[in-house]
């Protein structure tokens, strides 16, 4: 079977992490065939570092290229749903950064779109491919921490001098660029929607949220706990507390370590790449990128570890988070659920 021909759509920071993970593949299976940014420069830079033979200026000429089977979009936030668009237009698959769109509204018309075209497409939430995760699935599903009562998680860095996250502008925010992570987790572990969310936060002068806290109650009585700092370092594990046992993802957005129900550590260690990466554990992001080439290969349109109903029900959570704490982008008026 040929390898999966990736185009790589901006040549940031993540992209350049998720670039790097997928050459730890072997070449039978995966190949980064061209990259595009909005400055020709920079994608030519990215190709070179890389070994790349393609580079493009603009995001057209890669969605028009032949020869690509499945786009990467790691562009800023505002730009994933006509990004989207535009691939699954030219008939391209879609691995997407997360959030996947600014709001619910926007992320159902593309995920729709997305099943009309018959094409793959994927929120990149890449924590749930790591074997941490998978183990802590597996511990569920057997039973062995009994019902599962709370989520205890905290994400946070001091990171509000970063524009990304400090920007309305760049769609930013802890809600979006954090709280998707202690968002999933928690589904992950409660395999249901909640019936409620509260939430409180801080916002900057650009009316974006610098910290939150925020509780998401469950059917089944349990509560999980999140909250997210751009402010300042927080511990960054996630707590499963269950009836029968309590498990802890380490840096559990990118978890290689756990601490299992009986007290003992394991780790799941990552191989070594061709390059520096700019984020922690980012070669774990060759687990998403083989997720993407099996389900493509199998003719799926959605994984099953997060298909689109989930994607849709973070959406939700993060659209009602903001509406508590008053965050607004210009999206939410123009798409709306």
């Amino acid at each position: 079977m040929a390898p999966l021909r990736w185009g790589i759509a901006s040549a940031g920071k993540i992209s350049h992490d998720f670039a790097n993970a997928v050459f730890t593949w072997s070449k039978e299976d995966h190949l980064v065939a061209a990259v595009s940014a909005r400055k020709l420069e920079d994608a030519e830079k990215f190709a070179k570092l890389h070994g790349i033979d393609k580079y493009y200026e603009g995001y057209e000429a890669l969605a028009k290229d032949p020869n690509i089977d499945v786009v990467y979009i790691g562009a800023i936030n505002p730009t994933h749903y006509e990004l989207g668009l535009l691939m699954l237009n030219n008939g391209k698959h879609v691995l997407c950064e997360k959030p996947l769109c600014m709001n619910e509204g926007q992320s159902k018309r593309l995920l729709a779109h997305a099943t009309e075209k018959k094409l793959f497409f994927m929120e990149a939430i890449w924590s749930r491919f790591f074997p941490s995760y998978i183990h802590l699935k597996n511990r569920i599903n057997a039973g062995d921490l009994g019902e599962i009562k709370e989520v205890d998680v905290e994400f946070g860095f001091f990171l509000s001098d970063v524009d990304r996250l400090r920007l309305k502008g760049l769609g930013g925010g802890t809600v979006l660029d954090l709280g998707v992570y202690t968002i999933q987790v928690s589904l992950w572990a409660f395999r249901d929607a909640p019936s409620e969310v509260i939430a409180k936060g801080q916002l900057n002068e650009e009316g974006v949220d610098l910290e939150v806290e925020a509780q998401l109650k469950f059917p089944n009585g349990g509560i999980a706990k999140m909250k997210t700092s751009a402010l300042k370092k927080l511990r960054n594990t996630a707590i499963i507390r269950g009836t029968k046992g309590t498990l802890t993802l380490h840096d559990f957005w990118c978890s290689t370590e756990l601490t299992d129900i009986d007290g003992s550590r394991k780790e799941f260690p990552l191989p070594k790449a061709r390059h520096y990466f700019n984020f922690p554990n980012s070669c774990g992001l060759r687990y998403e990128a083989e997720e993407t080439r099996q389900c493509i290969n199998a003719g799926k349109l959605e994984s099953v570890s997060v298909p689109h109903s989930e994607s849709l029900r973070i959406a939700r959570i993060q659209d009602e988070i903001r509406r508590q704490i008053g965050v607004k982008f210009p999206e939410d008026a123009q798409f709306k659920p």
